[in-house]
């Protein structure tokens, strides 16, 4: 078990570390707002991860945040998109 939790923390490392670096070189406002779309889902996974690992269930709020938080801020970008394409 505690190899695959690993194994799955090292891949969400470097997806993480591979957002981080789109995020920071992406040619457009949008692929930035992807890349912290997926850094936000990469960090979603973490602490899921880490809950699953430790057996807790307190950080399920904490989850429930984090995704509504995204969720906003992904509708925040494509509207303010559209409407600057748009005009």
């Amino acid at each position: 078990m505690t190899v695959v939790v690993g194994v799955c923390a090292a891949m969400l490392g470097l997806a993480g570390l591979l957002a981080m670096i789109r995020l920071i070189t992406g040619p457009s406002r949008l692929d930035r707002a992807l890349a912290l779309d997926v850094l936000i889902a990469v960090t979603m996974v973490g602490i899921g991860l880490e809950a699953a690992y430790h057996r807790y269930t307190a950080t399920l709020p904490i989850l429930l945040v984090v995704s509504i938080v995204g969720f906003v801020g992904s509708v925040s970008v494509a509207r303010f998109a559209v409407r600057r394409n748009s005009e």
